[in-house]
């Protein structure tokens, strides 16, 4: 049995119950840590908010289709998670359609199982080897696989939200991430009533700048915000 640790995690997008649930059963039961999202919106909606060692996207869903769903995930919100696609189209056509949205693999209804599960292995292998763990601006580190956040030699403290926000503008550095790019990644596209962004950036600047000379986190007027290493 593999460590937790090394579990590939994997978001499946698939609207036939019956299908779902035989994938979920069968991948779970290899270790795999598995995601279930029944239409293209919530789909979207995990798959931008959490991080995927591999994504298992149905071409054919409600709500957003795969290959929309594909689309946007690479262009609006700037994932790069490997993305296996499944549907009953199988014409080379059909495949390029596929491949031109972003996806990395196409696999063809019916299926066998092992070739699924080696596919996704090979994927979620590339995916975890590509994702950079530690992150570093400045005097800023954080280790995004054990959760270690520092600021020089001190540790630093942070809840979900802002170390997501935390992580995006690290990603990012030293390019402005807008307003829109960071709500987006924190709730996709169930944006909450009230300014809850401007509540999370103002207890992520107390504790990462406000004890510090220097301060990081800078506001860009009327677009967003970025690091500022020194």
């Amino acid at each position: 049995m593999q460590s937790s640790q090394s579990k590939p995690r994997v978001l499946l997008v698939e609207d036939q119950p019956d299908i779902a649930a035989n994938l979920f059963e069968f991948l779970e039961a290899r270790d795999f840590i598995m995601d279930l999202a029944a239409d293209g919106v919530t789909g979207l909606h995990l798959a931008v908010v959490n991080d995927y060692d591999v994504i298992v996207l149905d071409v054919m869903l409600p709500g957003i289709d795969g290959l929309t769903l594909c689309q946007r995930l690479r262009q609006d919100a700037s994932k790069g998670v490997p993305v296996l696609m499944l549907t009953a189209r199988d014409t080379l056509a059909d495949k390029l359609v596929g491949f031109s949205v972003g996806a990395d693999d196409y696999l063809v209804k019916p299926f066998d199982m092992p070739e699924l599960e080696a596919r996704l292995r090979a994927l979620s292998s590339r995916g975890a080897s590509h994702r950079q763990k530690l992150l570093t601006v400045g005097d800023l580190s954080f280790d995004t696989a054990t959760l270690d956040i520092k600021r020089g030699a001190r540790t630093i403290e942070l809840n979900y939200t802002c170390r997501r926000i935390l992580e995006v503008l690290m990603r990012e550095y030293p390019k402005v991430v807008s307003r829109e790019h960071l709500e987006r990644k924190l709730w996709g596209d169930e944006l909450p009533d009230s300014d809850s962004l401007r509540s999370h950036i103002y207890a992520l600047r107390a504790v990462v700048d406000r004890p510090f000379d220097h301060q990081m986190i800078v506001t860009v007027p009327r677009t967003g915000y970025r690091l500022v290493a020194q």
